[in-house]
């Protein structure tokens, strides 16, 4: 496995755990401590990884010559009921994860957007820089599409209203159906939106 691609599986799984550790991070400041107890509030990688979206599915990618590297990490539990806002809380939790990879994306974009600025010059620097965006924007944008169990389906169900509360039981019910489409023919949606939002961060065209 070459040096690259061992720093993108690394940058990869180190943005999983974040994104994990955001949801209980989260819970855990409305009420819930159903993480904390469960010892997953922790940037230690060792209680997150999921074998199959931070190992075997990454490592596949990889030997298949994949242009896209995709995982996750196990889900932190969260007991939704424990939330002291029941409607705003499941919504807020939902969102943190996908807003700390986005958070992350535009550090390292601020930092290759003006890197003449600040003195940085490293080739090394910027390209794992680039990869860090890249991840991260691909990981937000997947996560806060509105399909359960994604992150977004909280967000969207927190904001429909009653009469429309039809869509989150349909959502719901046939999710696995939305889920697999969206697995093989979802990205040639997502691939533009995710590379125009790195070019807005990092200034670097496609």
């Amino acid at each position: 496995m070459q040096v690259d691609t061992l720093f993108m599986i690394v940058i990869l799984v180190i943005s999983v755990v974040i994104h994990e550790v955001s949801h209980g991070y989260v819970a855990h400041m409305l009420g819930d401590s159903t993480a904390k107890l469960a010892g997953r509030l922790t940037l230690n990688p060792l209680p997150h990884i999921d074998p199959l979206g931070s190992i075997i599915l990454p490592g596949l990618l990889v030997l298949s010559g994949s242009p896209l590297l995709f995982g996750w990490a196990k889900p932190v539990p969260v007991n939704f009921y424990n939330l002291k806002n029941q409607y705003w809380g499941p919504a807020l939790v939902g969102a943190a994860g996908a807003l700390s990879n986005l958070f992350i994306a535009i550090v390292f974009g601020l930092l290759i957007r003006f890197s003449g600025e600040l003195g940085i010059t490293s080739e090394a620097f910027l390209s794992i820089s680039s990869t860090i965006v890249l991840l991260n924007v691909l990981l937000a944008v997947f996560n806060l599409l509105p399909i359960p169990p994604l992150d977004g389906s909280k967000v969207l169900f927190a904001f429909l209203p009653h009469h429309l509360r039809f869509v989150e039981e349909f959502l719901t019910r046939y999710w696995v159906i939305f889920i697999g489409f969206l697995l093989f023919f979802g990205w040639q949606f997502i691939g533009p939106v995710v590379q125009f939002i790195f070019s807005i961060l990092t200034g670097i065209g496609f």
